[in-house]
């Protein structure tokens, strides 16, 4: 009875070994999964002129209806893939102003929906309506919506309420997580970033890809960082597979592998879609290939997101077609980008009922072409919702301001202030002449400046001053603009005041 014991023993230890030779090449087999990923889409939803080609007539990329073509495309050849999007969908066409079922931009997550999105990260420019309206687009969408790094300061918790998720693909289990940029309070203006604690990118990461690497098979960052600051993270992190990036508007051709993580980022406005084919193989990227598609537009085609793309093509064209004035500055005559940055600072002084007006040139996305403005136009020039500020300055702070602007050339513009300086060996600026309104500045007198809530958010940046107590105005700086080209018509007419260099 032993002795059959024994044999019997042995007889199982020799099937099960034959079982197990037989079962391990079939768990280990290697699977493959496609990412699809697009990032700084900046409400890009309609196609236009590729401007980067010498031809004459230029042919018209991007556009999500043929984003949604071009995915739908892919997922037939590829049946395993995940669709991802690194952030900045807002900001760059009035489809982000208008209202859909109650969210300003909220069409353009429902095209995302119905593209079948998977996973978003948010971006700076997802906050630029406001706070409350980015997490209500964050409520319409029927995917995950994840960030890790932006704590609201009153519940405690990621502001989406998601730090990660866990999807499942064909029996791949991918872990994702979000992160912002670390200047995230430089890029998003204190209204909107009011309640919001940034917390360091890197020192998150690490604890979501410790906590998540047992549960899953690959670990993939969504980033809104920009490609120097996705190194950084591949660098001082372990276990990270891959990261799809956003906010630097890199267009990677073939993805970089850094510290045995894949780096992938699909350029801007819709222009690309970015494809990543991986093997997975025990828990690990074992082959990799990445490439940039090219987003031509074709009109015939018809996909999910038509009718929507349509609907509010129509609508917008009929309201921002309109001609609003007459931009009459040749594009290469001299001085056409300052007098363009004195046009607005006029218009936000105007608008304001101020003795000054400032512009940051960061804020001015395009130039006017000679001819006809049309609002469309001026939204390309201005795509931003920035709220119209007025606030107080000493004398001496304007004085101060304007060494500033003549020492560091600081990214800024003014109006209502006439300046006329000279130098006096080789570092030492003498101001020879400062006169506001016409009269000279006196250090204690008062003034009232205007400009938008963003740049005076960052005043210390751009003027070298503490942001000072601010009155936010019942006007946008788009508005602003709009209603003084509509009142001079033809503009603008020459330069008024300036800071001038006495030879």
């Amino acid at each position: 009875m032993v002795r059959f014991s024994a044999r019997f023993s042995r007889c199982l230890a020799l099937l099960g070994a034959g079982l197990m030779l037989f079962v391990l090449p079939i768990l280990s087999q290697p699977k493959q999964i496609t990412i699809l990923h697009t990032n700084d889409m900046h409400a890009s939803f309609l196609p236009h002129e590729a401007y980067w080609l010498r031809s004459t007539s230029k042919p018209f990329v991007g556009g999500f209806n043929e984003l949604a073509f071009t995915v739908d495309s892919i997922r037939k050849i590829r049946t395993t893939s995940l669709v991802l999007d690194a952030g900045d969908l807002m900001t760059g066409n009035p489809i982000s102003d208008r209202l859909y079922k109650g969210v300003d931009g909220g069409a353009l997550v429902e095209m995302m929906n119905l593209i079948g999105y998977e996973g978003w990260t948010p971006g700076n420019h997802d906050f630029d309506i406001s706070y409350a309206n980015l997490l209500k687009l964050v409520a319409m969408a029927k995917f995950p919506v994840v960030e890790a790094n932006l704590m609201d300061e009153k519940s405690g918790k990621p502001i989406t309420n998601r730090e990660y998720a866990i999807i499942e693909k064909n029996g791949i289990k991918v872990g994702i997580f979000g992160v912002i940029s670390s200047e995230y309070y430089g890029l998003v203006n204190q209204n909107s970033s009011k309640g919001v604690k940034l917390m360091p990118a890197i020192k998150i990461a690490r604890r979501l890809i410790e906590m998540l690497r047992p549960q899953v098979d690959l670990v993939v960052a969504v980033t809104h960082v920009g490609v120097d600051e996705d190194s950084l993270i591949a660098i001082n992190v372990k276990g990270l597979d891959v990261i799809i990036g956003g906010h630097s508007h890199t267009r990677l051709k073939t993805p970089k592998y850094i510290n045995g993580v894949i780096i992938a980022q699909s350029g801007a406005n819709c222009e690309n879609l970015g494809v990543l084919d991986l093997t997975v193989e025990d828990h690990a990227v074992t082959r990799w290939s990445g490439e940039l598609h090219q987003l031509w537009y074709h009109p015939d085609r018809k996909t999910v997101v038509t009718a929507l793309v349509d609907s509010f093509k129509t609508d917008i064209a009929k309201e921002y077609s309109e001609v609003i004035g007459t931009w009459s500055v040749e594009a290469n005559a001299e001085g056409s980008d300052r007098r363009l940055g004195n046009f607005l600072c006029e218009a936000q002084r105007e608008g304001a009922g101020a003795d000054l007006g400032f512009m940051n040139n960061g804020g001015i996305r395009k130039r006017f072409s000679p001819g006809p403005i049309t609002k469309q136009d001026l939204f390309e020039v201005l795509p931003f919702r920035n709220i119209l500020v007025s606030f107080k300055l000493t004398g001496k702070q304007v004085h101060d301001i304007v060494l500033k602007n003549i020492i560091d050339r600081s990214g800024f513009q003014m109006s209502g202030v006439e300046c006329e300086w000279q130098r006096r060996g080789l570092v030492h600026i003498e101001i020879v002449k400062l006169l506001v309104n016409g009269k000279p500045v006196e250090d204690e007198s008062v003034y009232t400046g205007a400009a938008s809530d963003y740049m005076m958010g960052e005043a210390k940046r751009y003027l070298g001053i503490d942001t000072p107590q601010l009155t936010y105005l019942d006007e946008t700086v788009f508005k602003a603009t709009e209603k003084m080209i509509r009142t001079m018509k033809n503009v603008p007419g020459s330069l008024k005041g300036g800071i001038k260099e006495l030879k």
